[in-house]
């Protein structure tokens, strides 16, 4: 089987995808996408990030962070990378691997808790660190994630 490239030559899945980011079978619909090439300004990929965390898709939601995170100036990188890992956390923490959830949700909050005196575009850097630390700690514990205030 050829790989899905873009019209450069990268490699791209284009398999439909669920609601946790799972690939499905070609042809079998999924959930809508992100854009493999979408870059948001900053506020809008939080938005975005928010909407996708909203509505069960924290995989997508991840997605978004992470092309902020590849395209932020270096005195935000682990801001951003901090958020895009938090959500991946979650992601696994929705598929099962409570392992694997605790660690990326402690290595995101330990990114992302340096901007904790300082959070740019509003984020709740000291709220979603808790959280994060929280949830990690105890894979029955439910809770809200709110990017921004």
């Amino acid at each position: 089987m050829t790989r899905d490239r873009d019209p450069a030559g990268r490699a791209r899945n284009n398999r439909p995808r669920d609601g946790l980011g799972r690939p499905l079978p070609r042809g079998t619909g999924g959930v809508e996408r992100v854009p493999d090439d979408l870059l948001l300004p900053p506020l809008a990929a939080l938005d975005e990030a928010q909407r996708l965390l909203d509505t069960g898709r924290p995989f997508h939601a991840h997605e978004v962070l992470e092309a902020s995170w590849k395209a932020a100036p270096a005195a935000e990188r682990d801001l951003w990378q901090g958020l895009a890992q938090i959500a991946v956390g979650l992601t696994h923490r929705e598929r099962g691997n409570a392992t694997g959830a605790a660690t990326l949700l402690r290595r995101g909050a330990g990114r992302m808790s340096p901007y904790a005196d300082d959070p740019p575009y509003g984020v709740q850097v000291a709220a979603l660190v808790a959280t994060a630390r929280s949830l990690a700690a105890d894979p029955a514990a439910t809770a809200t994630i709110r990017l921004r205030g």
